[in-house]
């Protein structure tokens, strides 16, 4: 079956989105005005668990064998990322000196200072990134503050892909559980609970409407009632919760609730709408970011702390439109070139792992 390019679209736009999302909230926040950074939450990480839905099957060992994979490409990743992390740790101390290191994440606030740099590596830190307890990398602070998306992806491919296997005639049952859950959260915040189980509740419900849209398409006479009830949504929360809850749509997003959930509403309607009506017939950057997304959702981290190297000395002497746009190309770029050296990174370390398996089953 040929590839649906739609996807890759889809997901390469979705990536884009990302990297502007945290050229806007990490070294954004100094010059970027708030009403552009909370926009920016409107095509953001629900589409990636949306678009996982779609493409998601019953079959629990392909399933399984996919997860694998990916866990073993993030600690190859983590594990280059551990050691890049010390490096520069060593390579600021003995060129720029302990207090330049310092002083250039206090610019930044105390939330990102360095918990007590060193040239003894923490190797309880990369235990941890392998278990996906996702302590700070101090040099790369981006990286481990987008890691949060990869648990819950984890944790609701393996309900979504058992839900499919085991209840194929229910899903409309377990998609009203989700929404139940997630209202009752919201209605009654004293008892939303702490972890990943209200990530969960929401995402898992989207990924499953998502499954039952696949190969299907929205009626154009649809399409108009879709929209108008994503407005009359947008315009109930600024009735009810009040003009200011635009300012903290992103303290909404941890966990998701009602306010962040509305505000994605368009992006996720908009993913649906096109899906099946727009033809993605030649290959191209935006496909090829979204076939290699998960290389430059690594990437992105790494590329979204160095920009704080071009942020610093640029900041104040530029009109913030102007800066932000130079920054985000510069991050797309950095990006690009990191997710391009992770590939290559990743296939070596396959090669290796292959290779010590050959040699120990002879």
């Amino acid at each position: 079956m040929n590839r649906d390019l739609y996807i890759d679209f889809a997901k390469g736009l979705a990536t884009l989105s990302i990297i502007f999302i945290h050229t806007a909230f990490w070294s954004g926040q100094f010059y970027i005005p708030t009403e552009v950074r909370v926009f920016s939450l409107v095509f953001d990480v629900a589409l990636f668990y949306a678009l996982s839905g779609i493409t998601s099957g019953s079959n629990i060992e392909k399933t399984f064998y996919r997860l694998l994979k990916l866990q073993i490409t993030y600690m190859i990743f983590v594990t280059v990322l551990f050691f890049t992390d010390y490096f520069f740790k060593v390579f600021g101390l003995s060129v720029f000196s302990l207090e330049w290191l310092q002083n250039f994440y206090s610019t930044f606030g105390s939330k990102y200072t360095p918990s007590g740099i060193s040239y003894v590596p923490q190797w309880q830190n990369l235990g941890n990134w392998y278990l996906h307890q996702y302590t700070n990398a101090d040099t790369f602070p981006v990286v481990m503050g987008s890691f949060w998306y990869l648990k819950v992806y984890y944790i609701l491919t393996v309900f979504g892909v058992l839900i499919l296997r085991f209840f194929p005639k229910h899903i409309n049952w377990f998609i009203g559980l989700c929404i139940v859950l997630t209202l009752i959260f919201n209605i009654y915040p004293q008892y939303y609970p702490s972890g990943q189980v209200g990530y969960v509740a929401f995402y898992l419900g989207l990924f499953l409407i998502a499954n039952r849209m696949r190969g299907k398409k929205i009626p154009t006479r649809i399409i108009p009632v879709l929209y108008a009830l994503v407005a009359a949504a947008l315009v109930w929360m600024f009735w009810y919760y009040g003009n200011d809850i635009f300012y903290t749509i992103s303290k909404q997003k941890f966990p998701p609730r009602i306010p962040y959930i509305i505000w994605t509403l368009f992006s996720i309607v908009t993913l649906f709408v096109f899906y099946n009506r727009l033809k993605i017939n030649k290959e191209n950057l935006i496909t090829f970011i979204g076939k290699n997304a998960i290389f430059f959702y690594f990437a992105q981290g790494i590329s979204s702390s160095l920009i704080y190297f071009i942020v610093v000395p640029l900041n104040n002497k530029l009109p913030w439109w102007i800066l932000m746009i130079i920054i985000y190309i510069a991050n797309i770029i950095l990006a690009y070139l990191i997710a391009i050296a992770l590939k290559k990174v990743d296939s070596t370390g396959w090669k290796i792992l292959e290779f010590l398996r050959r040699k120990t089953a002879s």
